[in-house]
């Protein structure tokens, strides 16, 4: 049976499964006899075969919890070590205890190390222990966080391995396409997208993929590190549909989600069907008007998927650069004065449609260097906008008559809300 890494990342959900077999466990006798060698098997086949009626929260067993693994299963013997490996650093905690946390100085914490076998070697080191110490007063660290930073760097090897099977080249590398046939074959076992058509997987896969490019290719190679993939929290999210009670409010702040997904499909159709630029549900960036009648470019989904990504992502350097092009008309590689008045003229206009006394562009333009502070007093640069970390502001002010409006009355805006908060 070949085993993905999202299987092996779904025996995590079962810690606590785990917690409740240690405690049994810990009834058993400290003698090695073969008596007690077989209770212990009874044990972990019982953990095996009905993890389903440990823990009521768990809502179904994957497939990887229906036996004993033998030895020719080295993935399924992973987990039956993962149990031993709480149940030792279980047994040698260090009193006295921290609220529910149990904690493991030095000294216990290599006696696991020897206990656990040469296989967990690697991570009973100085340097794990130091990286885990935090402010205990017994120089102890939590035994929660080290098991969770083991099974962190397992989860990571497992899925390294499972990626890689998608390296058609074996050069470290993901194509486009490599990645989209990893998530294709993902999307059966996320139960989170079980109510979405077959039909729709082509655009779900897009969708998703494109937010791994937009951010670990902005050079637009057309690939990706899986060093990178591994490094970003993309997989983490991506894999967070796995859980069955995912809160609606997670759903929708999940790009990889089907809400999240059906929500930008939909407009790009509206798009489609409006023809006049206009995004339903988005900030409004009216210099595409102003810019181009014409938004034939909008109608590829993967280009409009960028564009989508790097509006609701403006603080990314990633999303800067995008825009960035977008936003410097002449392509010099620079903003100027004529640039800047190219696009607030539209927010000028917009002032006037609703009633308001338009802002003096001057004004703005003065504000706009003073914020970035560039280093030619004449040219904001993308590495400029970048530095001064007011990038998103400057973007934002430039293509969003709301988000104009929230910067120039910001200094009455705040004390509202401090006002509010206090009530």
């Amino acid at each position: 049976m070949t085993l993905t890494s999202l299987e092996i990342s779904r025996g995590m959900e079962w810690r606590r499964s785990l917690k409740k077999y240690v405690e049994r466990k810990k009834k058993i006798n400290n003698d090695v006899s073969e008596e007690t060698k077989n209770e212990e098997k009874e044990e972990f086949k019982k953990f095996y075969s009905y993890g389903k009626g440990l823990d009521p929260t768990v809502k179904s067993a994957p497939s990887l919890y229906v036996k004993l693994p033998s030895e020719d299963e080295p993935l399924l013997l992973k987990l039956r070590e993962e149990s031993r490996l709480w149940f030792l650093l279980d047994q040698h905690h260090t009193p006295p205890i921290v609220g529910e946390d149990q904690m493991i100085n030095y000294e216990d914490f290599l006696k696991v190390g020897a206990e656990a076998g040469n296989k967990c070697q690697q991570f009973f080191k100085a340097t794990v222990f130091s990286k885990l110490l935090q402010t205990d007063p017994y120089g102890r660290i939590s035994i929660m966080q080290f098991f969770n930073y083991v099974m962190r760097k397992v989860w990571l090897h497992q899925t390294r391995i499972g990626l890689s099977l998608y390296d058609v080249a074996g050069q470290g590398y993901l194509k486009e396409s490599d990645l989209e046939n990893y998530i294709l074959e993902l999307i059966p076992t996320l139960p989170q997208l079980n109510g979405l058509e077959k039909s729709f997987y082509s655009f779900y896969v897009c969708t998703a993929v494109r937010k791994f490019f937009f951010f670990l290719d902005p050079m637009r190679t057309g690939k990706i590190k899986i060093q990178d993939i591994l490094a970003c929290s993309f997989l983490d999210d991506l894999l967070e549909l796995r859980d069955e009670d995912l809160s609606k409010e997670m759903q929708e702040s999940n790009w990889f989600s089907a809400p999240s997904a059906l929500r930008v499909y939909g407009q790009y159709l509206n798009l489609d069907k409006d023809h006049n630029g206009m995004v339903q549900g988005l900030l409004l960036m009216y210099f595409l008007i102003e810019y181009s009648k014409n938004v034939s470019h909008m109608k590829d989904y993967k280009t409009y998927l960028d564009f989508v990504l790097a509006l609701e992502n403006r603080r990314e350097p990633q999303a800067l650069r995008y825009l960035f092009r977008i936003l410097d008309v002449q392509h010099r590689g620079y903003l100027n004065v004529f640039s800047l008045n190219f696009f607030f003229r539209a927010i000028q206009e917009q002032m006037k449609i609703h009633g308001q006394e338009p802002v003096s562009f001057q004004d703005v333009k003065d504000e706009i260097f003073d914020m970035v502070k560039p280093k030619d007093p004449l040219k904001i640069r993308l590495q400029d906008l970048i530095t001064s970390g007011k990038g998103d502001t400057v973007v934002s002010i430039l293509i969003d008559l709301n988000d104009f409006w929230t910067y120039e009355n910001r200094e009455y805006l705040v004390p509202e809300s401090s006002e509010e908060s206090e009530i």
